[in-house]
């Protein structure tokens, strides 16, 4: 039997309905198509439409139209059309009492920009406080950018006093861009601070940023903090300890033109343009205080606070260990098979090999107190392990703690080793924070594998990949680098010719290598890596402004995670 017809009807409507778009989502739907297809063109067509239409137009309609305008706005062919419409979209859209959110005034600062307004631009992200709307680093960028270009110095700096004052942190493009302004308006000072915020921001730098280096340091024109100040090597070489290695934030020191050299780091660490021996950058003493201090209060809220306030006792009474041993996690290492357990053997091996690199010092020892119960109750271990006690070397935990905060307080408050293969990632670990834990890792961690029963160390690295300011006044940029290969990396050595004793030495050994169009560096210690002079600056204002993880490529492996005793 047929269905009857007007049992249909019903579902064919409803189709129709729900295909038929209202005019405004017609136009969002279109305009949302001309945004992912980039044809600026087609936008404005429809928008002229949507006009002529008299189509109720929203924020996001307004928003999409403004990025798409903003993002021709630097477009040679397209230029005079995106600036042109961009602004006139925005004064409709104020026009109809729209708030603008900070993608609105985003656009509208690079239009602004883009048209060299830079005044413009900076008085758009100020309106956010009056929408209660936060700026963010991109809101600032067209504003600050277009001052640097137009060399317009005081202004960039108001714009980087007001991204400081809205805890913004600025990134490595916005600081490469401060530093070329101040370095071609002769501000030798600005020129070392932003130097050292570039070191505390990126570990290396792009090859765009590199380029701004080498123009700071090679332009004539510019006035770069060629005449330095002079201090005496031991207030220099404790500034350097006290800051943790790898920059003393003196300021310009030194005298002379500057060299700017392209080359190699060896793997020891010392550079194969000046003959300098890069650092293995730490954190420095503040730094360490308190990430001793952290450790220790979140331990205590944690484990029985009696407890740990009984281990830093014992341990101040202690302090002369070099390095900490993180037991278990080296007595389970590779222990996951039928007849494995808790290796003492490698333990031990461990430790001897430890006390053997320190010149006859034991290391500290930390077990849990039921493995150390356990290894006494067994009498081929029973001699080690008092032996162990005797020394003072060995701390055993109290049950029902986590022995992941003894080892590592140990190891912050006494600044020395800590031998492990714990990759620190659990929770306790995210609870201090990623930034400085990190560089702390690096210098500190000695990671050990066992192969065929062979004991390997791998310790700390002999330098650390980052921006370097030297004792003597010479600056070292690793460029960012694509190869695993360390010794490939591109680095840039500014030093100057009497501030380094191997830099003469250096130069008179240049020969004209055949691989390539540069120089090539001689220097009897290295046989690898080259070396390609840049040129020389002009004149210097000195300035006394004071104001970090080589890349670790060996795959280590993990040992067991280490259960609570009970």
């Amino acid at each position: 039997m047929a269905t009857p017809s007007h049992h249909q009807n019903p579902t064919n409507s409803t189709k129709r309905k729900k295909t038929q778009k209202n005019p405004e989502a017609n136009f969002l739907y279109e305009l949302n198509s001309c945004s992912k297809s980039k044809d600026l063109k087609a936008a404005i067509s429809l928008y002229e439409s949507a006009i002529s239409n008299q189509t109720r137009l929203n924020q996001h309609h307004f928003n999409t139209l403004l990025y798409l305008c903003s993002t021709f706005s630097a477009d040679p062919e397209l230029r005079n059309l995106a600036l042109a419409h961009g602004f006139r979209v925005f004064d409709h859209m104020m026009a109809l009492n729209l708030h603008p959110n900070e993608a609105s005034i985003t656009a509208i600062a690079r239009l602004a920009a883009a048209k060299g307004d830079g005044d413009y631009a900076f008085e758009m992200v100020k309106k956010l406080d009056d929408y209660r709307v936060l700026p963010r680093l991109r809101t600032y960028e067209p504003a600050l950018f277009c001052f640097c270009q137009k060399l317009e110095a005081e202004k960039a700096y108001e714009v980087e006093e007001d991204i400081n004052k809205m805890g913004l942190s600025l990134e490595e493009s916005q600081i490469a861009a401060l530093l070329k302004l101040s370095a071609e308006t002769g501000r030798g000072g600005r020129v070392y601070e932003y130097f050292q915020k570039l070191r505390r921001s990126v570990r290396w730098v792009s090859e765009e940023t590199g380029k701004v280096l080498e123009d700071c340091f090679c332009s004539k024109g510019s006035e770069v903090c060629f005449e330095g100040a002079k201090y005496e090597v031991g207030f220099v070489e404790e500034a350097v300890l006290r800051n943790g290695g790898g920059w003393h934030g003196l300021g310009w020191i030194g005298e002379g033109k500057w060299v700017v050299r392209k080359g190699n780091v060896e793997l020891n660490g010392r550079c194969c343009c000046c003959g300098e021996q890069l650092g293995c950058v730490d954190i420095g003493d503040v730094e360490t205080e308190k990430f001793a201090q952290s450790v220790a209060g979140l331990a205590m809220e944690r484990e029985v606070k009696a407890n740990f306030k009984e281990f830093q006792d014992w341990l101040e009474e202690k302090a002369d260990y070099e390095a900490i041993v993180d037991g278990a996690n080296i007595a389970l290492y590779q222990q996951n098979f039928a007849e494995g357990g808790f290796s003492l053997l490698q333990l031990d091996a461990v430790i001897k090999e430890m006390y053997a690199r320190s010149g006859n010092k034991w290391p500290l020892i930390i077990l849990h107190n039921k493995r150390v119960r356990t290894l006494l109750e067994n009498p081929s271990y029973r001699k080690l392990v008092e032996e162990w006690t005797n020394n003072g070397v060995l701390y055993t935990t109290p049950p029902g703690s986590n022995d992941d905060w003894y080892w590592l307080y140990a190891a912050v408050k006494l600044r020395c080793l800590l031998v492990t293969n714990d990759e620190m990632r659990d929770h306790i670990f995210e609870l201090l924070g990623s930034n400085f834990f990190l560089k702390w890792k690096e210098r500190h961690q000695v990671r050990y594998t066992f192969l065929k029963g062979t004991l390997k160390l791998q310790m700390p690295p002999s330098y650390s990949v980052v921006i370097q300011e030297s004792e003597k006044g010479s600056w070292h940029v690793p460029i960012v680098c694509d190869d695993d290969e360390e010794s490939s990396r591109t680095w840039l050595c500014i030093t100057r010719p009497g501030a380094c004793e191997d830099l003469g030495k250096t130069a008179a050994n240049m020969e004209t290598c055949e691989n390539c169009n540069g120089p090539r560096c001689k220097l009897a210690m290295l046989n690898t890596g080259g070396s390609e002079i840049l040129s020389t600056g002009g004149k210097n204002h000195a300035s006394q402004d004071s104001f970090q993880k080589s890349d670790d490529k060996t795959t280590s492996m993990t040992g067991k995670r280490k259960e609570r005793s009970p």
